[in-house]
């Protein structure tokens, strides 16, 4: 990956971040701006490693469907034509800013990914949009569990420090 593509999936993934947690730091005005900070660029670096395995995800799975192991094709990686709609999509996150709207883009951009996958893998367009699509929604289902889980742990320390 080139440079300008790490760079989009951090920005991607620290907006996305920012979406998902500015919303929490508001409910509970307790948390410390140093610990905000901590939570924001945590979750900017898990958020752009799991937009950086979207399309290494689908071709693993594409690798599955397919008989024959692809060992002399290139892999399956980012550009910076395919991440920049990401940092908008990412923008889109915050609640009330239009989850659908967050949506529709993140499905053009999985669709995005599909032409290049269908090509390096020879699989048909529909196999390699399942292939994107399974991805996509594994990934997202994996990093809200995550994100359930740290709620839940922070919670419980939370009422432990208080007792």
């Amino acid at each position: 990956m080139s440079s300008v593509v790490v760079v989009l999936l951090l920005f991607a993934g620290l907006s996305e971040s920012a979406g998902r947690i500015l919303p929490l730091i508001a409910r509970r005005p307790s948390v410390s701006r140093s610990h905000a900070i901590l939570l924001l660029l945590t979750g900017a670096v898990v958020e752009g490693t799991v937009f950086a395995l979207w399309p290494l995800t689908a071709r693993t799975l594409a690798e599955l469907m397919l008989s024959a192991p692809l060992s002399s094709v290139a892999a399956s990686t980012w550009t910076p034509g395919l991440a920049a709609p990401l940092v908008l999509a990412a923008v889109l996150a915050f609640p009330l800013l239009g989850p659908l709207l967050h949506l529709l883009l993140l499905v053009g951009v999985g669709a995005s990914l599909v032409a290049p996958l269908a090509t390096t893998t020879g699989l048909g367009w529909w196999a390699a949009a399942g292939c994107v699509a399974i991805a996509g929604v594994g990934l997202g289902a994996a990093i809200e569990t995550v994100r359930r889980l740290v709620v839940k742990i922070s919670a419980t320390r939370g009422k432990e420090l208080l007792t």
